[in-house]
């Protein structure tokens, strides 16, 4: 499942105080695909811009990492920013698809919910 939200804030916005926003929420930004960007250098066309950024948290990394290692897969956490129907629109995994991919003990499960409870805090920042 994606986790959706929209603002009426532009897009350019919300990337230039992206990252503030998520110190604020314990994240850092690991990095970005401006895939319009991308493809572009690979002959393909993109029509919207599509950001892709990676999030992380490192005490929560390290926690899930130590006690669940195939969680590795869903990290660092994607946040995806693009404009749809005169919207910025902010997408991320679900935690349900995370968790329901793999047997999660209850305090990792908490731990876990808690962290994407930021992600989403973030997300609904503008």
């Amino acid at each position: 499942m994606i986790y959706k939200t929209q603002t009426t804030y532009p897009l350019e916005t919300v990337k230039a105080q992206l990252q503030d926003k998520a110190k604020a929420l314990g994240f850092g930004v690991l990095g970005s695909y401006d895939f319009k960007e991308l493809l572009k250098n690979r002959g393909f066309e993109l029509t919207r811009d599509v950001t892709v950024y990676e999030l992380c948290n490192p005490a929560a990394a390290h926690n899930a990492l130590n006690n669940l290692p195939e969680i590795s897969v869903y990290l660092p956490c994607k946040l995806s920013i693009y404009r749809e129907n005169n919207m910025t629109v902010l997408a991320t995994i679900g935690i349900e698809d995370m968790l329901s991919s793999t047997t999660v003990e209850e305090p990792l499960k908490e731990h876990l919910q808690e962290i994407f409870n930021n992600v989403r805090a973030l997300m609904n920042s503008w």
